[in-house]
């Protein structure tokens, strides 16, 4: 039985959710929680490393993968493929590791009905405005893109509901936190601590 949890992080563009994740990431050590690497056909961008940002491969060791349903979700973007590796998930399950996932609603969807156990969160801004307002201070995009992507995002949050747990994030240290306290709840659960502490519960009640 996997002692780790896996976990779907979702959340419009803007929200602030791969800011959480890191800021998780860096708080907790490796052997604790991580997050996962996707495989990916495209080349690797400027600073990428293979193995950290993804595990980059070509078209027919991908395809091959597929063929041996290597991935638990995988996806053709722009004629690259991505995916995320089953194999690499449950052997970090196996070993007590948390393991994160940084999809979209239609990806959590698709590997919900794969593993029903897995948990989902959903990150929504505390306003559309503060939304708009993070968008435009990245510098990255123009009116049209942003527009684009608030029209997205009104989408994308529709799905909130569809999720286990939904974080505000309002207040960045507080939303971390909310973060933190679900996986703490969920390690806390009887059916995990009778795994990791079996020695100690079988002494406490035994005649």
């Amino acid at each position: 039985m996997n002692l780790g949890n896996l976990y779907i992080v979702s959340a419009p563009s803007g929200a602030g959710k791969s800011s959480l994740i890191n800021a998780l990431l860096s708080d907790l050590p490796r052997s604790e929680v991580q997050l996962s690497v996707s495989h990916t056909t495209r080349n690797p961008r400027p600073g990428e490393e293979n193995g950290v940002h993804y595990y980059f491969t070509d078209h027919d060791e991908f395809k091959d993968l597929i063929a041996k349903d290597h991935f638990l979700e995988w996806a053709e973007v722009f004629g690259n493929y991505y995916g995320t590796s089953l194999p690499m998930i449950e052997k970090s399950l196996e070993q007590g590791i948390d393991v994160f996932l940084d999809i979209d609603w239609q990806g959590a969807k698709q590997i919900k009905q794969k593993l029903p156990n897995v948990k989902t969160i959903f990150i929504l801004p505390p306003s559309k405005a503060e939304l708009e307002k993070r968008l435009i201070g990245r510098g990255q995009d123009s009116e049209e893109v942003i527009a684009k992507r608030m029209a997205q995002a009104v989408s994308e949050m529709s799905h909130y509901n569809e999720f286990d747990y939904v974080i505000i994030n309002n207040d960045f240290q507080t939303a971390l936190t909310d973060l933190k306290s679900i996986l703490i709840a969920e390690r806390l659960k009887h059916n995990v601590q009778a795994i990791r502490h079996q020695s100690l519960i079988s002494n406490l009640l035994a005649e």
